[in-house]
């Protein structure tokens, strides 16, 4: 919750500064939603593979409501607020393969 707040302040300030919606010199959006989907994943270097993969995934291809929060929340919860919602598709994804791994 912590990085989360930080990041909304930071990721706000920068946009402001930048004048440019989601900036892709931003990364701390991308840090905290793949952090999420790190929470609770097994340990072994292929499940931080296949995390990072999905939350690539979910954060590229913005299901919804991924991309709602994407272009109707701004500033630096808009930015922060789609990682996250990515990083919890791909931890719900994790879970379940993690869990049909037995």
């Amino acid at each position: 919750m912590a990085l989360f707040l930080l990041g909304v302040w930071a990721c706000g300030r920068t946009q402001r500064e930048l004048q440019v919606h989601d900036p892709g010199a931003i990364v701390w959006d991308e840090v905290v939603g793949y952090l999420v989907t790190m929470t609770a994943a097994p340990s072994g270097w292929q499940w931080v593979l296949l995390a990072f993969a999905l939350f690539r995934l979910f954060d590229i291809l913005k299901p919804w409501p991924v991309r709602a929060l994407d272009e109707r929340v701004g500033g630096g919860l808009g930015i922060m607020l789609d990682d996250v919602a990515a990083g919890l598709y791909a931890w719900a994804v994790m879970q379940m393969v993690s869990l049909a791994a037995g």
